[in-house]
């Protein structure tokens, strides 16, 4: 089954703190909005993905998204991660309350579709999740068509979507597990190969 996609994303000028410093202060917004072009160009191409819901703390901040077919909507009053993902699987499934809908982290400069089409392939309509490659955290969440996606990001996210019966995935699936929280990870999908928006920063 296809599957409908949510990815939250703060205000640029706000998002990804821990790589402060990566790049010059007045660069940070800049290179926030890259890792997520980036990340939604790959998730665009990719045939298994039906639609991509973006639900951002500013919209405005974001339109340039919309270019890619990507639908835009305000983050809920409750402003965390875990909210965001609730939200827009929700918006998503009142147009079809049977549909696959995942959860997907907008900081995968490096993702290749093949990936991407590969985890939505091995969960084969189970919930499921892709730990990042530490194996703690979780890159994407999928839910089982027409059930609850019940998202459970933040630390040691990876532990409580297992402990919530979500099956992981265990492809190597490289570029999806390589998200982007600190110049470490940063230099690491350096050496996979990231997408023209991260590139330009850094030539």
């Amino acid at each position: 089954m296809d599957v409908d996609l949510v990815v939250p994303m703060k205000h640029p000028r706000d998002g990804k703190s821990r790589l402060r410093g990566a790049v010059a202060p007045e660069r940070h917004p800049g290179l926030v909005l890259a890792l997520a072009a980036d990340t939604l160009a790959a998730v665009t191409s990719t045939a298994r993905v039906r639609r991509v819901l973006l639900v951002a703390a500013d919209p405005a901040a974001l339109a340039e998204f919309g270019e890619l077919g990507i639908e835009i909507v305000a983050e809920p009053a409750e402003k965390t991660l875990n909210a965001a993902f609730r939200h827009g699987a929700e918006l998503l499934r009142r147009d079809d309350p049977h549909s696959v809908v995942g959860a997907l982290q907008a900081d995968l400069p490096a993702l290749r579709a093949i990936d991407l089409t590969d985890a939505i392939a091995e969960s084969d309509d189970r919930r499921a999740f892709v730990a990042d490659r530490q194996g703690t955290g979780t890159t994407l969440l999928l839910s089982a068509p027409g059930a609850p996606l019940d998202p459970r990001f933040g630390p040691g996210s990876a532990q409580h979507h297992r402990a919530s019966g979500a099956v992981p995935l265990r492809k190597k699936l490289p570029s999806l597990r390589s998200d982007v929280d600190t110049p470490e990870d940063l230099a690491h999908v350096k050496t996979l190969g990231v997408g023209k928006h991260t590139a330009e920063l850094f030539t």
